[in-house]
């Protein structure tokens, strides 16, 4: 099961929950906010005998875990206010029971949440690689190329902003995470950021670390 948490920081919460619903068919998303209660009684409904909660860390597990045992049994920190990133609250895996019958696990938070290698991207993202094969060039780079599939996609919404851009940031982490284990890629990032770097020093503009 998918519970999409928060829900009362976003205004587009049930568009996300179906981009979510169509790419795991089969799967129950559920969309809920324990500051508003909203869908915490389906929640309930939906997590009887023995349930393990795994997510990003920030991602409101230990608030959740509090709402489903109706007790204050774990500490809540809010996110930071400078990244909205969120901090290892839970250090240890905690079996709290639940008000309405059977248990809970609540698990330490996961720093990210990412696919690695090019065929997980791939099976994760089907839809944009069904796409790039409409385009008129092979290796077009979705851009501003005429005849872009992904992007006429993009513009009349079968294929949603969000989706993309999501695509993109995981297929920047891969291209790191391969970079960081192949020397010859390793060499390549480099040149280019010292390329980069020299560009910047050339026109006096300031370079943020």
């Amino acid at each position: 099961m998918v519970v999409l948490t928060k829900a009362d920081l976003v205004s587009d919460a049930e568009h996300i929950r179906a981009d979510v619903e169509g790419i795991a068919p089969g799967v129950t998303v559920l969309v809920v906010s324990a500051e508003t209660g909203e869908g915490m009684d389906v929640l309930r409904a939906c997590t009887p005998g023995s349930t393990a909660l795994i997510g990003q860390s920030g991602a409101g597990k230990s608030t959740l875990t509090n709402m489903l045992a109706e007790a204050e049994v774990m500490t809540v920190q809010q996110t930071r206010s400078v990244d909205e990133k969120g901090r290892h609250t839970t250090t240890a895996r905690e079996l709290v029971p639940m008000a309405h019958g059977g248990v809970l696990i609540d698990t330490p938070g996961l720093r990210e949440v990412g696919l690695f290698g090019g065929e997980g991207l791939a099976q994760a993202f089907a839809e944009v690689g069904e796409l790039a094969e409409e385009c008129r060039f092979h290796d077009c780079g979705h851009h501003t190329e005429p005849g872009c599939a992904v992007r006429a996609a993009l513009e009349d919404g079968s294929l949603s902003q969000r989706r993309w851009e999501s695509y993109l940031k995981l297929q920047r982490e891969n291209a790191w995470i391969a970079s960081r284990t192949d020397a010859r890629l390793a060499a390549e990032r480099l040149k280019k950021w010292k390329s980069i770097t020299t560009s910047y020093r050339n026109s006096g503009l300031p370079i943020k670390r």
